[in-house]
């Protein structure tokens, strides 16, 4: 009997330890006028720029409810070889926060977006 318990502990949690990241599919507006859609895929975050199809999370992972983090971020106003250590939160007020950093957090530049 406690063979079937502890086999049935380690199913239950094996199989809820590889939870899948929160589902997101929205669409937000950067600048009151560049619409970036924020969407999952395979457990990932990715913003893109609609009008270019610009990528700037690059596929970050889940770090908690809601917040999604990753290394390879880029920034629209920035040159193409710089990447960034990215965090994104993803509020229940219809708002997300990017929050891009690079010289260890020496140097940060957040934006907030409003939900379309």
């Amino acid at each position: 009997m406690k063979k079937v318990l502890i086999y049935g502990a380690i199913a239950l949690i094996a199989g809820t330890s590889g939870a899948a990241a929160a589902d997101v599919n929205k669409t937000y507006m950067r600048k009151g006028d560049q619409e970036i859609r924020v969407f999952t895929h395979e457990g990932l975050l990715y913003c893109r720029r609609t009008s270019d199809d610009f990528e700037m999370c690059h596929g970050m992972a889940e770090a908690g409810a809601g917040t999604f983090k990753g290394d390879k971020m880029k920034h629209p106003d920035m040159p193409q070889f710089m990447t960034f250590d990215g965090t994104v939160v993803i509020g229940g007020n219809k708002k997300l926060s990017i929050e891009g950093c690079m010289i260890g957090g020496a140097m940060c530049d957040k934006e907030f977006w409003d939900e379309q």
